[in-house]
């Protein structure tokens, strides 16, 4: 693998698909499927390379590997990639995504179908491109840069309110990553570069920590979404086409995640840990209070999109815990919510093409005539639940003892979340799932095609494999882990001596 460009391979590969789409002539019936295909094995073929780097990873070294490194702007901005055990399992969690998503559109989407495979391919690039990129300006650029394709694939592909929901998404996002822009620019007076693993190690002024870890915090706050910033992200799942819900629950949602794990904890610690008690009231109220909204939906999306906000509370719980368990649940929990929200999405899409309404009342008895469905919407809930032996256990239960060790109150209060999300999902899938079949509409309906076979069962055999056996997982980013946390305690630790000989 040494000299082979592999991440601008992996990064650009989705864009050389989408010009190929673009220098498609026509619009008829044979130009779109040659779109369609074009699209679908870019993304398969993008995958299949990602799975390279799993396979080439040395997950016993916490340092960046696979880098390329080139001079870009003016010699102090450089066109600089490389992943380690953190953002490697993002860039395949991406890829993996991307195909399914482009498989869920295939029938659903039908107007200016090459413009939408554009914007998706556009969009993969700029979303591998934030986990793979190690110069500031460089991720500033692919971060906000995702914000276009996605708004415009809620804009023009949405439903009935999606002008709304596109510029309500672009601009609460837009707002918070300002701040972040500004933050980058003292970091870079400051420090004289934009290099972020020289930065990794750069030990900033505590005063100027606090305000920098406040400018990025309210980018990656509203990206996540924390609350109280939360309330673009149900309107933009509503009005989303399927595949646009499952890229924003799964990967976008995962860029704030990644930024606090990337930036906040190990560039300014001392703020990380002053801040805190701040994160964990934060994370406490979303799972608390979003899963009491949840219990009051009565569209499925919204139920699923409220549900989405308070499984990132215990990420956020997690992180910000500065230990091994925690960041590993946090992250581990990301990765599980990216699989099993991102299958909740493709099933509401499912008996969305079929009936074209997103009501919870427009349905039950769905077992009756959709037993494969049934099954498969089955093992998501109760990964969404936190059920053992599902992937949505692991993640909860580290972030969970991890608060336990560090505030028990917190503890206590984030467990409340686990009863209330097994209390909105399981009448969800009450409602819809079982019952009497007396509703004319669905007498008739068919089950899961084989194209939605091919879409749910890799998700439905890794919600149950990561959650059996979740060591591949752990393992590589144990490392990198144990290595950040280790760095964020002793720098932590220094600042606390420092403050005590100063007093």
């Amino acid at each position: 693998m040494t000299g082979w460009p592999i991440l601008s391979v992996i990064t650009f590969l989705p864009l050389l698909g989408a010009l190929f789409i673009f220098a498609i002539r026509g619009d008829d019936e044979t130009a779109v499927r040659n779109a369609r295909f074009v699209a679908l094995w870019t993304t398969v073929i993008t995958f299949l390379l990602s799975l390279l780097i799993w396979i080439y990873f040395d997950p016993t070294t916490p340092d960046f590997q696979f880098v390329e490194k080139r001079e870009w702007l003016g010699g102090s901005i450089s066109y600089y990639l490389g992943v380690d055990g953190i953002s490697m399992l993002f860039v395949i969690l991406t890829t993996f995504l991307m195909p399914a998503c482009v498989l869920a559109s295939w029938k659903a989407i039908d107007v200016r179908v090459k413009e939408y495979m554009i914007a998706f391919l556009v969009l993969e690039t700029l979303m591998i491109g934030v986990f793979t990129a190690l110069d500031l300006v460089l991720f500033y650029l692919f971060f906000e840069g995702s914000l276009v394709p996605m708004f415009l694939i809620i804009g023009i592909w949405g439903h009935k309110r999606r002008v709304y929901a596109a510029f309500k998404f672009f601009l609460y996002t837009f707002t918070g990553s300002v701040l972040m822009l500004l933050a980058i620019m003292a970091m870079y007076w400051e420090s004289g570069t934009t290099d972020i693993p020289t930065l990794l190690t750069y030990g900033f002024p505590a005063g100027m920590q606090t305000w920098l870890w406040i400018a990025f915090f309210a980018s990656f706050a509203v990206k996540m979404p924390m609350w109280p910033v939360h309330t673009w992200l149900p309107d933009a799942h509503v009005e989303a086409p399927t595949a646009g819900s499952v890229i924003l629950a799964a990967i976008l949602l995962k860029m704030g995640g990644y930024g606090f794990l990337r930036f906040s904890l190990p560039m300014f610690p001392s703020a990380s840990d002053m801040f805190a008690p701040f994160v964990f009231t934060l994370s406490v109220v979303a799972i608390i209070y979003t899963s009491l909204v949840a219990l009051m939906q009565t569209d499925v999306k919204k139920l699923i999109a409220y549900s989405s906000v308070a499984h990132m509370g215990f990420v956020t719980m997690g992180v910000f815990t500065g230990t091994v368990q925690g960041v590993q649940g946090g992250i581990f929990q990301m990765l599980s919510h990216g699989i099993v929200s991102g299958a909740l999405f493709l099933c509401v899409g499912v008996v969305y093409d079929r009936l074209h309404t997103r009501e919870i009342a427009a349905y039950g008895g769905l077992v009756n005539r959709m037993p494969l469905y049934a099954l498969a919407f089955m093992v998501f809930t109760m990964a969404n639940v936190g059920l053992p032996g599902t992937t949505g256990f692991v993640g909860e239960f580290l972030t969970l003892l991890s608060a336990f060790e560090v505030n028990t109150w917190v503890a206590v209060f984030a467990t409340t979340g686990v009863i209330l999300s097994a209390s909105y999902a399981l009448w969800l899938y009450r409602r819809v799932i079982f019952g009497s079949l007396d509703k004319e509409n669905l007498k008739s309906i068919k089950d899961l095609s084989t194209r939605e076979i091919v879409i749910l069962a890799p998700l439905v055999v890794l919600t149950i494999l990561f959650g059996v056996y979740p060591m591949p997982i752990l393992d590589v980013t144990a490392v990198s882990v144990d290595n950040l946390v280790t760095h964020y305690q002793a720098a932590v630790e220094q600042a606390s001596s420092l403050a005590a000989l100063a007093n």
